[in-house]
C-alpha cells in the first residue's frame, strides 16, 4: 500500500496591481508519495529530528510520540533562511537538510502543481484547486500502476466547504459509469489534521519551506515586489534544488509527454517549468 499526503502553500487570492504588501504571489499544491512499509522507520526518525532541532517545541520529558503534535512550519523556516540572523538561517538550513536526506533515504517521491499569479488578474479559486488535485491523482495512480500496488490519499484538512467539492470531483471521476478513473486508488481523498500525520507535516516542509521560495525567486523576482519575494530565497535554490529534483516522480504519458514532477503555471510570462532548475547558483555551506 502507498499513501499520498497532500498539502498546499500560499493561497488562491488575487495579487493586486501593484501588489499589496501581503499578497501571496505563488500557490502550490503538493502530493507526497510514501510506501506504507517505510512509515515504521520514517515516523520515529522525523520525530527525533524535531526533538533534536526544536527542544523547546518538544520538551525532553514529554512522551516521545506526543512530539508529533507541535508543528514546525515550512513558512517559518524559509523566513529564517531569507531574513533571519546567521544562527537562525543556519539552523533552518540544517533542519531542512536533515528532512530532505530522510526523504531520500525513505524513497519518498513528490508531485507538485504551482501557480505563479499575475498582478491584477482574477483567479478561479475552486477550479484551480480541483483541477490541480485531479492532476495529482492521475500521477499518483500512474505511480501505483507502475508499482503494481494500491493507495489511499490523506489531505490536510481545510474547511468542510472547501474539502467537499474537491473530494466530490474525484468521486465523480472515480465512479463514472462510462470512464472510471484512478483504478489503483481505493477511495476518494480523506482529510486529516496535520498535527496527527507526519506525512502531511513533511509535505508542508517541502512545499512551504522549499518549493514555494524556489519558484518565487525564479519567477517573481523583478516582477512582484512585496514581503513574499525575498532575495534571500536564492540560498534555498542553491542549497536544495538538486536534492528536490531527486524526489520528483515523473513519467511519460501515452503521447510521450512528460508528466508529474513540479509543474509551474506562470501567469506572468508563461515561462516553462524547467526554468527553476536552470542556472541554479552554486551551493554554499552554512558557516
Amino acid at each position: 500500500m502507498h499513501i499520498a499526503y497532500i498539502d498546499d502553500a500560499g493561497d488562491l487570492g488575487n495579487v493586486a496591481n501593484p501588489p499589496n504588501r501581503n499578497d501571496q504571489p505563488v500557490f502550490a499544491l503538493t502530493l507526497l508519495l510514501v510506501n506504507q512499509t517505510r512509515l515504521a522507520a520514517l515516523v520515529p526518525e522525523f520525530i527525533t529530528l524535531k526533538r533534536n532541532y526544536f527542544p523547546g517545541l518538544c520538551p525532553p520529558a514529554s512522551h516521545f510520540l506526543d512530539s508529533v503534535r507541535p508543528e514546525i512550519k515550512g513558512a517559518d523556516l524559509r523566513r529564517d533562511i531569507a531574513r533571519g540572523n546567521r544562527n537562525q538561517s543556519r539552523h533552518a538550513i540544517r533542519f531542512l537538510d536533515e528532512v530532505l536526506n530522510l526523504c531520500i533515504r525513505s524513497d519518498v517521491k513528490l508531485i507538485s502543481k504551482v501557480f505563479v499569479k499575475e498582478p491584477g488578474r482574477q483567479n478561479q479559486h475552486t477550479a484551480v484547486y480541483t483541477s490541480s488535485c485531479q492532476s495529482l491523482f492521475r500521477a499518483f495512480d500512474h505511480s501505483l500502476t507502475s508499482a503494481e500496488d494500491f493507495g489511499i490519499c490523506i489531505a490536510d484538512a481545510r474547511t468542510k466547504g472547501l474539502n467537499v467539492p474537491v473530494a466530490h470531483s474525484i468521486f465523480t471521476q472515480m465512479f463514472s459509469l462510462r470512464h472510471p478513473q484512478y483504478p489503483r486508488i481505493v477511495e476518494v481523498p480523506t482529510f486529516g489534521h496535520s498535527d496527527n500525520h507526519v506525512g502531511v507535516q513533511v509535505c508542508d516542509l517541502l512545499t512551504s519551506g522549499l518549493i514555494v521560495p524556489m519558484v518565487t525567486h525564479t519567477y517573481c523576482t523583478g516582477h512582484i515586489t512585496n514581503i513574499h519575494v525575498q532575495p534571500g530565497y536564492v540560498l534555498i535554490r542553491e542549497r536544495f534544488t538538486q536534492r528536490v529534483q531527486q524526489l520528483l516522480y515523473r513519467y511519460q504519458d501515452a503521447q510521450g509527454s512528460w508528466r508529474g514532477g513540479i509543474t509551474v503555471s506562470d501567469a506572468i510570462l508563461q515561462r516553462p517549468s524547467s526554468l527553476m532548475f536552470q542556472n541554479v547558483p552554486s551551493a554554499s555551506s552554512p558557516s
